[in-house]
């Protein structure tokens, strides 16, 4: 297969290096469109409320954005294949810029609604790309490893992103926030146009018109639905939670997590790499398990942090493993579509959970949700022992 670049750079796959130029400029456009999501990430619910929003419009304005990516993550995968992986990128950059810097002039819910759905599209095509470009310039051999580092550009945005959120809230408007954000996504696109992309082969199997997903992909995919359903619940509620239950130091729960999710990639990749899904998979799923007890108890602090830190050790295991094993056995012109595969169901488990998780704090209080997610953790864990000690892949 061909791997001549743009520009005529030339690139091997059985190279054993991974930090190369390209690889080193996508790890940074993607750091620089993740700090300026991961900045909104807890103060959206805050700014709903400013509105005029409850419990359920919160739900309803995450979700919005999460299925917006998931509507259009499929078509992204199917493009990545056709125009190529540069064309997909900027666009999803440019889309991203414009709908946060145009956040500052919201002045109703429908408005806000109307915008998360165009951010949604924005950072569902950028975020399949930047996978599959990854996955494109990361030795075979070393993917695991690769996509690990590759995921901590967004461990590192999200350790400043929620904290530097909060923090900038308190003494500058939203308006100004949000134009913070856009910036630090203008600077993600600017690098992005210095990367020099793998060409678009030419199909030689004509796409069907429906063909947008990648069935290699789809087990990896559904055991991630179960594991980011619960982030729905802990992003757009454990602020709210934690002040109802009169705990501090809601932005130390975020800077934790991040910590032991970049902890965690530093060594998971590696493990997957030599043993496979079967000795990070278990473990990893067991402490986001826990952290979902602890946080639905959570009588203080210190449990708090603790949760932090156990999930983002559990979710830093797991996660980069089942996006390599979502590539690893599809073909390299569908690598596109493995990934969209991939993140289609991750986008899915957030929008889902968070919509009804909206509906559970309402009417059964913030303890439920945690209760409900961690039953689906149990149901990943035994989808997991189908498709793998079953053999039904």
């Amino acid at each position: 297969m061909s791997q001549q670049l743009i520009k005529g750079a030339p690139h091997s796959e059985t190279s054993e290096k991974i930090w190369t130029r390209d690889f080193t400029l996508v790890v940074l456009s993607n750091f620089f469109v993740f700090l300026g999501f991961q900045m909104t990430l807890p103060t959206i619910p805050l700014f709903v409320g400013e509105l005029g929003g409850n419990e359920q419009v919160i739900g309803i304005v995450v979700g919005m954005f999460t299925f917006s990516a998931l509507l259009f993550r499929p078509y992204a995968g199917r493009i990545l294949e056709t125009r190529g992986r540069g064309f997909v990128y900027l666009l999803g950059l440019g889309i991203f810029v414009v709908s946060i810097g145009t956040f500052g002039f919201v002045t109703g819910l429908a408005f806000l609604l109307m915008l998360r759905f165009v951010q949604g599209i924005g950072f569902g095509f950028s975020t399949t790309a930047s996978g599959t470009i990854a996955t494109d310039l990361i030795p075979a051999n070393r993917r695991g490893e690769g996509m690990g580092y590759f995921g901590l550009s967004g461990n590192l945005a999200l350790a400043f992103g929620p904290t530097l959120g909060l923090a900038l809230v308190g003494v500058i408007s939203f308006p100004q926030l949000f134009l913070i954000s856009a910036v630090l996504g203008l600077t993600a696109l600017l690098l992005a146009t210095r990367v020099r992309y793998k060409k678009v082969e030419k199909q030689t199997v004509a796409l069907k018109k429906w063909d947008v997903y990648e069935k290699t992909a789809i087990p990896p995919s559904m055991l991630v639905f179960f594991i980011t359903f619960t982030f729905g619940g802990i992003a757009a509620f454990l602020p709210a939670y934690s002040a109802q239950k009169g705990i501090m130091g809601i932005e130390w729960y975020f800077l934790l997590y991040a910590i032991a999710l970049m902890v965690s990639r530093t060594f998971a990749g590696k493990i997957y790499d030599q043993h496979g899904h079967g000795l990070v998979f278990i473990p990893g799923t067991l402490l986001i398990f826990i952290t979902m007890i602890l946080l639905a108890w959570l009588p203080n602090s210190l449990t708090l942090y603790i949760a932090a830190i156990l999930y983002g050790l559990g979710f830093g295991t797991v996660q980069p493993a089942l996006q390599a094993w979502s590539v690893k056995e599809s073909p390299p012109n569908r690598r596109g579509m493995a990934n969209a595969t991939f993140f289609s169901f991750f986008d899915l488990g957030i929008g889902i959970g968070a919509i009804l998780f909206g509906q559970i704090a309402y009417l059964f209080g913030y303890s439920s949700i945690y209760k409900v997610a961690a039953l689906s953790i149990l149901c990943s864990i035994a989808l997991y022992i189908i498709f793998v000690v079953k053999g039904r892949k």
